[in-house]
């Protein structure tokens, strides 16, 4: 691995380094909405192909754009200036109850801190909305198992499916209540 100098005093850290995520100056945004601009669409749709593709066709649950601009479904984009990160959307499944969807990161700011902050976003949007519950669905291949250990270090347990899931070999239900910290 090849490591960046930095000037003396300089405490930034280089993604990828063994000291951590990267450091930056410029602040993690998460807004809501965004669908309409081109570079979302574009990584919602790099999230929805590659979703779909390491998952057997009747257990792909991802949301395309149309989607995700359903009236019971919040988007939000992360961006770092101009510079977008990852995405991530909160449907509503009742008044307690509230499923994470279409999180994505794009391939080079993971491992970054962005799917934490996402996540954490999105847990603080369902306890606004005065959820008590959050749930998902994501895949049981080696593909999903970034985004299960994700969740697993917010808090989030399999649990049974939820909704309208069934029991599915090729998925992963998970839950954690948002009620506490």
């Amino acid at each position: 691995m090849t490591t960046k100098k930095l000037p003396p005093g300089d405490s930034r850290r280089v993604r990828g380094s063994a000291a951590g995520p990267l450091r930056c100056s410029t602040p993690l945004r998460i807004v809501a909405g965004g669908l309409d601009d081109p570079r979302v669409r574009a990584l919602v749709e790099q999230h929805f192909t590659t979703a779909r593709a390491a998952t057997a066709l009747c257990s792909a649950h991802a949301l395309d754009v149309e989607g995700l601009k359903a009236p019971d479904v919040t988007f939000w984009a992360a961006w770092r200036g101009d510079q977008l990160l990852g995405v991530g959307a909160l449907k509503r499944l009742d008044d307690d109850h509230g499923e994470i969807k279409s999180m994505h990161t794009a391939t080079q700011h993971r491992r970054s801190g962005v799917g934490s902050a996402m996540v954490l976003h999105i847990i603080a949007a369902a306890r606004s909305l005065g959820m008590k519950r959050l749930s998902l669905e994501t895949g049981s291949a080696d593909f999903f198992m970034p985004a299960r250990e994700l969740y697993r270090r917010h808090g989030f347990t399999e649990c049974a499916p939820f909704a309208e899931y069934v029991e599915d070999p090729n998925s992963v239900y998970m839950t954690r209540d948002v009620t506490t910290r």
